[in-house]
């Protein structure tokens, strides 16, 4: 299988290079036939491209059985590139990467606000309130005079119907648990109409125990009891806010790893920034790209059916938490190199 490497911006060349590292060792270890080609976005794609986010790298990415995209740094590419959307938003719109994972999860030797949680975010990926996905043509945001701002939220039954599936679909690897989150007792149409799809998706999963808890209360439940969640069903600009909050109960941004899938693709993706100010200087935690690659061993095991790669992914986890037991990174109060990190990891997934 092919995995197409896109490094990004800031300490994305320093970060996925250990992602990398960690799927060629389990690649070796259980037999994947991992191969690896390398393109490029962000400073690296104008320069080579003149675009930060070419249609040829989409084109590879689509081409590809899954990818390692790395962050970007879109505020300050030249004035002329930059636009509504992101690369990241361009990438999960061309591709149609509805649902967006991020799991947050305690582990020994991390310093964590909660003594325990293990908990996936499930975010929609393609409407809401966010401007650079939510329209067929310019953004969803406009001004009606200049004291006066205004955002149109998208709610669609079929966007809610396919974040519900995927969530429901990784519960079912779990622990068998989802809530949704909503408003609907404000935003009775919006908020009510994504809560009816999600129900309607939870109902054909009767293994599954379903609650549903409203925005605010979740947001004080997620940190006073983050042990009882399993899987969270969330809108986009909902499961952004509380997928970063969840993260930085179990230890930090920089062990917030993610996925961003469709049914037929996959790219491997950190949730924390390119924190341009640490580039270039070996000190970044490859944690979050460890994780978003092992997550998407997991999804090709599922798509492929094929039970090495979740064995393999199964292999990086358990890698990645004796290494931070023993040792970490300088943001995560130890001392070791991003690439020491990495080579560790990836030594003990060989063992």
């Amino acid at each position: 299988m092919k995995i197409l490497v896109v490094k990004g911006d800031g300490i994305g060349p320093e970060i996925v290079p250990e992602g990398q590292r960690c799927l060629e060792a389990a690649s070796e270890a259980f037999g994947l036939g991992l191969t690896f080609q390398e393109d490029f976005i962000g400073f690296d794609g104008i320069e080579k491209y003149g675009h930060a986010c070419p249609e040829e790298v989409i084109g590879r990415i689509r081409d590809a059985d899954g990818a390692l995209f790395g962050p970007h740094n879109n505020v300050d590419y030249p004035p002329e590139h930059q636009t509504y959307a992101n690369p990241s938003g361009i990438i999960r719109r061309g591709l149609h990467l509805h649902a967006n994972l991020r799991p947050s999860k305690t582990r020994q030797g991390v310093p964590a606000h909660v003594p325990e949680m293990d908990v996936v975010i499930a975010r929609e990926n393609m409407e809401g309130f966010y401007a650079d996905r939510n329209m067929h043509a310019g953004g969803g945001e406009f001004m009606a005079n200049p004291d006066l701002a205004q955002s149109i939220r998208n709610i669609s039954r079929s966007a809610s119907t396919n974040i519900a599936v995927a969530g429901c679909d990784f519960a079912m690897q779990r622990r068998k648990k989802v809530t949704i989150i909503h408003k609907a007792n404000v935003m009775k149409l919006t908020d009510g109409l994504w809560r009816e799809a999600c129900l309607d998706v939870t109902s054909k999963y009767p293994e599954l125990e379903v609650e549903e808890v409203i925005l605010d209360a979740f947001a004080a439940h997620i940190v006073r009891r983050p042990q009882d969640f399993d899987v969270v069903i969330c809108s986009n600009m909902y499961g952004d806010i509380f997928s970063d909050l969840a993260s930085e109960l179990a230890g930090g941004l920089g062990l917030g790893g993610s996925i961003n899938a469709s049914h037929t693709d996959c790219i491997a993706q950190c949730a924390h920034g390119s924190a341009p100010d640490i580039a270039g200087k070996n000190i970044a935690n490859p944690t979050a790209m460890i994780v978003s690659a092992a997550m998407m061993l997991t999804w090709l095991a599922v798509k492929h059916e094929k039970p090495a790669f979740n064995h393999a992914a199964n292999a990086i986890e358990m890698a990645l938490s004796a290494q931070l037991a023993k040792g970490r990174t300088r943001d995560l109060g130890g001392d070791m190199d991003c690439d020491v990190f990495g080579a560790a990891v990836a030594a003990l997934i060989n063992a």
